[in-house]
């Protein structure tokens, strides 16, 4: 099934750099003083490296290699109105990659990536509302909504 691992070597890749991405918007956002979309994106980074090492092991199930490289460089984003239509945008091109790749291991009867797929779509979905949420906010509110949440947030500590 090479078609099979090359479509979840790609979703390895392009789940690496939202891991990357994620995290930098995290550091940043932190900085900044804000703690709970730091913190957001902090979790959802984590899922992320999650949805690696579920597609790592169907690519190695298949007898493939894993390739561990990013899909792309980490841009370099500190505005958290900028952060959130970036993040909505990744989560977006996610999902509508993970079910066409769905659809195309469906074709080539591969039954288990095929449902890996869609469960990463729903993930991708998840995390889409949670930033679309985010951003709506923002606007409804200004810029103070985040800082308004900081003030009230508890500090982060490493074990989250």
């Amino acid at each position: 099934m090479p078609e099979s691992i090359a479509l979840l070597n790609q979703s390895v890749a392009d789940e690496l750099q939202a891991v990357h991405q994620y995290m930098y918007f995290h550091f940043h956002l932190a900085d900044q003083g804000y703690e709970l979309l730091a913190r957001l994106f902090k979790k959802t980074a984590i899922v992320e490296m999650g949805h690696v090492e579920v597609l790592a092991e169907r690519i190695l199930f298949l007898k493939g290699e894993i390739e561990m490289q990013a899909s792309s460089k980490v841009e370099k984003i500190t505005d958290p109105v900028a952060i959130l239509t970036k993040a909505i945008e990744m989560e977006r091109t996610s999902a509508r990659d993970y079910n066409l790749a769905a659809q195309k291991c469906g074709g080539a009867a591969d039954a288990a990536s095929k449902l890996i797929f869609e469960s990463l779509v729903r993930d991708e979905e998840g995390h889409q509302d949670q930033f679309d949420k985010q951003l709506d906010n923002v606007k409804r509110f200004g810029a103070a909504y985040l800082a308004l949440q900081s003030f009230t947030a508890p500090k982060s500590t490493t074990q989250e």
